[in-house]
């Protein structure tokens, strides 16, 4: 699957391939591409003993692997970014898996995050599921796909989170309550012949998790207050970003209950190790902010190679903030330069990144646009902007001291 600008290719080209307007694969077959900016022939990508050869073949607009304009052959293993043209495509050794998805936001599915959806089908009927992945990376989408493809998705789905509970009130909250005339509707009542989701179950109280444990081996809900449990029949999702073992063993989680909650464990991978599912979802943002954008190659690039330890959820943020911006100056496609030069990025790459910066272009040799465009992108708060642009904040109020530009620090 290839589309100009804003996808990436998930499957192999066979033994090797010819990138151009056409590309040529080595077991014969072809693909058109309307690319105006690729070469008749622009490329070749092999994959031999676990490393992928590219070959630039003299383009007219250069072959860039891994962000990096390349000349003649080279190679990388693993997973490779390859941009020819307009054309972005993620170069995967197993592209194996993408079933049709059934949840709302798994219209989003690469081979990695396939396989851990087909451990959460085949858990369906499973009473409990825990659910480990980062913040950001979809616990509640899999919550979700456990629920809707199991024995209790005709019933409601309750999500909670259970770091917000409020300390002294959590087993009300979640359990009701029944105290004389006084009566409360907790969520496992709201969540009953459905599913409840317990987002980092590890923040629940010692007494909450001893009463949680009690639900799962008797099936009945125990009310606060209440002298007798009734039965409840719901499928339970817990959801955690550490591993809970440690939690065991520092004795912050009762460990009979975590032998309940592990009967089906699934690992959700994080969003960095799902380059091509990257690439869908810069485009899918895009389009949701207007249906006309689309995003420019060089974003969608920078985008699938860059780590996003905030997951699912900063992507979305920042893609969306870019196309904003784009639509703020009237334009149908988001560049690259909208995105948040922070975006994506672990604080030690930031690091690296404005240490690069300095070598490239010294404070002293920053023109006044350069200067502006900071400012723009950063709306006048100076520590943002020295930071786009890799220097210190003393070094940026020089600048414009220099040349000239006087603002209301908002800061």
């Amino acid at each position: 699957m290839v589309a100009r600008g804003t996808e990436a290719v998930a499957r192999g080209f066979g033994a090797s391939a010819v990138l151009g307007r056409t590309i040529k694969s080595g077991s014969g077959a072809t693909h058109e591409i309307a690319d105006d900016r690729m070469s008749r022939e622009h490329a070749r990508v092999q994959y031999e003993r676990g490393h992928w050869v590219i070959t630039d073949l003299d383009s007219r607009n250069g072959t860039y692997v891994n962000t990096q304009r390349i000349t003649g052959e080279v190679r990388r293993r693993g997973d490779t970014i390859l941009r020819v043209g307009h054309s972005v495509f993620v170069l995967l050794a197993d592209a194996t898996g993408h079933p049709t998805p059934l949840a709302d936001d798994t219209d989003v599915v690469g081979p990695e995050l396939a396989r851990a959806y087909a451990a959460i089908r085949r858990a369906a009927a499973s009473p409990t599921l825990l659910v480990n992945a980062e913040p950001g990376a979809g616990k509640e989408v899999a919550a979700r796909l456990y629920h809707a493809t199991g024995p209790h998705r005709a019933g409601p789905f309750v999500a909670v989170s259970c770091p917000s509970l409020p300390e002294g009130v959590a087993e009300r909250l979640l359990f009701g309550a029944n105290k004389g005339i006084v009566e409360s509707i907790g969520h496992f009542q709201m969540a009953r012949g459905g599913t409840i989701f317990l987002d980092e179950v590890t923040a629940l109280e010692a007494t909450v998790q001893t009463k949680l444990l009690r639900l799962i081996e008797r099936r009945k809900l125990e009310p606060v207050g209440a002298r007798t449990g009734t039965p409840i029949d719901v499928g339970i999702v817990a959801g955690a970003h550490a591993e809970l073992r440690l939690a065991v063993a520092d004795g912050s989680f009762d460990a009979a209950l975590y032998e309940r909650l592990t009967n089906v464990v699934v690992q959700l991978p994080p969003l960095r190790d799902r380059r091509v599912d990257i690439a869908r979802l810069v485009q899918r943002e895009v389009t949701a902010v207007a249906a006309n954008l689309l995003p420019h190659a060089k974003l969608v690039e920078a985008c699938v190679a860059r780590p996003w330890p905030g997951n699912v959820r900063e992507l979305r943020t920042a893609v969306r903030t870019a196309a904003l911006a784009a639509v703020a100056q009237h334009r149908d496609i988001v560049r690259f330069e909208d995105l948040d030069p922070a975006a994506g990025l672990t604080a030690g790459a930031l690091a690296e990144t404005a240490v690069e910066r300095r070598k490239d272009t010294p404070p002293a040799d920053l023109d006044r646009a350069a200067v502006e465009a900071a400012l723009a992108r950063a709306n006048n708060v100076i520590h943002l902007a020295a930071r786009i642009l890799g220097i210190h904040r003393t070094e940026l109020y020089q600048l414009m001291d220099k040349h000239g530009i006087v603002f209301t620090d908002e800061s």
